[in-house]
């Protein structure tokens, strides 16, 4: 385990994680985390430690309102969040932690089917797909771009 520490984009929330050297990232395709899109690292909440501006913290929840989604009320960068399917968990936006690169140390992102939530059938965790990232080899966009 290592203390990887993390902010916001402002640096008004700033963290602290006790986490793997090596980290493991996945998505999810329920409603807020497909439009939220960033890739999540999931720890036990006493690893994660507000060193700065819990006070700038806001908190959205919606539905059954057990997941906690914790962003900055500055800059709106979501941190982290209590996760619904395990609440003893929280799941740090990785894009947050220093030296973490989303796209390049998370090539291959597994994504949780979270539109059929494991508690809404039958405790079954399913998996959507997997996300993949293909750096481009010269920086330049092709002819078809898009």
């Amino acid at each position: 385990m290592t203390i990887r520490k993390g902010s916001c984009h402002c640096g008004t929330v700033q963290f602290e994680a006790d986490l793997p050297e090596e980290l493991g990232g996945s998505r999810c395709n329920c409603s807020i985390c497909a439009m939220k899109g960033a890739v999540m690292v999931y720890l036990p909440l006493e690893k994660l430690r507000v060193t700065a501006g819990e006070d700038d913290l806001a908190c959205y929840q919606f539905n059954t309102r057990v997941a906690k989604h914790h962003f900055c009320r500055h800059c709106g960068i979501h941190c982290f969040h209590q996760a619904r399917s395990d609440p003893d968990l929280y799941a740090i936006n990785a894009s947050t932690l220093e030296g973490v690169r989303p796209y390049e140390d998370f090539p291959l992102v597994p994504v949780n089917d979270g539109q059929h939530h494991q508690l809404d059938h039958g405790g079954e965790r399913r998996l959507s797909g997997t996300l993949t990232f293909t750096p481009s080899a010269d920086g330049k966009w092709q002819k078809d771009g898009w």
